[in-house]
């Protein structure tokens, strides 16, 4: 209903605005750069957060229609918006939530559980230079999860991508202090299955699933995302190794 104002610190652009339920939040743009993939990749990586247990702001779909931000004065930003109408992703706004600081020490299993996590999807962007993790009410908060599956913008080879060792993991922020992967890899594989897997993938809204790139349908797509996730859960040991070798 309202936009208020750019978030330029995130490469994206994404912005806060206010909905019609009256809340504030976070959105991303299916305009913006990496488009609908991006917004996969946000969606899928926020429902496994889910799933584990830990704590990520609300994820909700956001429509845009046409006149959303037509007294924006920036051109940029119009053009964003524009590119961008229809359907968004959006994450709720944590206000008063600060950056968190990798100085701070946090709970090994905490630390072990979040690096798994994005040892698993592939995220690449959680590092010291840009956490994307949030201090709110005393509780560390994972945000922007837009840059994990980045097999999808190849989009071949998923069987191999699914069973690589993520040796982006090195420049994780929390990898110093995950001490307990092995602990982290059994919990994770005691809250996520087939089940958990197909339910998030089927969340994909079809509208997001027409690329130009790829000869697959929709629902073909949604069977490669629950394939990888499959894959890599049955392999995890290669990435956890990975990231205990890093550690090392």
């Amino acid at each position: 209903m309202r936009y208020i104002l750019p978030l330029r610190e995130g490469g994206s652009l994404p912005a806060l605005a206010e909905a019609d339920d009256d809340f504030k939040y976070v959105l991303k743009f299916r305009g913006a750069g990496h488009g609908v993939k991006m917004l996969i990749s946000e969606l899928l990586g926020g429902k496994i957060t889910e799933a584990l247990g830990l704590k990520i702001p609300e994820l909700v779909f956001v429509n845009l229609d046409a006149d959303f931000g037509r007294s924006e004065g920036d051109e940029e930003i119009q053009d964003l918006l524009k590119a961008s109408e229809g359907l968004n992703l959006g994450l709720h706004f944590l206000s008063g939530a600060i950056a968190y600081d990798s100085t701070i020490k946090i709970d090994p299993l905490l630390a072990s559980k979040i690096v798994w996590l994005d040892a698993f999807i592939t995220n690449i962007d959680r590092t010291f230079k840009n956490t994307n993790l949030l201090m709110w009410h005393k509780e560390l908060w994972i945000i922007d999860n837009g840059a994990s599956f980045y097999f999808h913008h190849s989009w071949q080879n998923f069987d191999a991508a699914a069973k690589t060792p993520f040796k982006y993991v090195k420049d994780h922020v929390l990898l110093p202090q995950a001490s307990m992967l092995d602990e982290a890899n059994q919990f994770a594989k005691e809250k996520l299955n087939d089940d958990v897997f197909r339910e998030i993938v089927n969340l994909i809204p079809e509208d997001w699933l027409h690329w130009n790139d790829a000869d697959e349908t929709p629902e073909e797509i949604r069977e490669v995302y629950f394939q990888f996730l499959k894959t890599r859960l049955k392999n995890s040991e290669i990435f956890v190794n990975e990231a205990k070798n890093a550690r090392g």
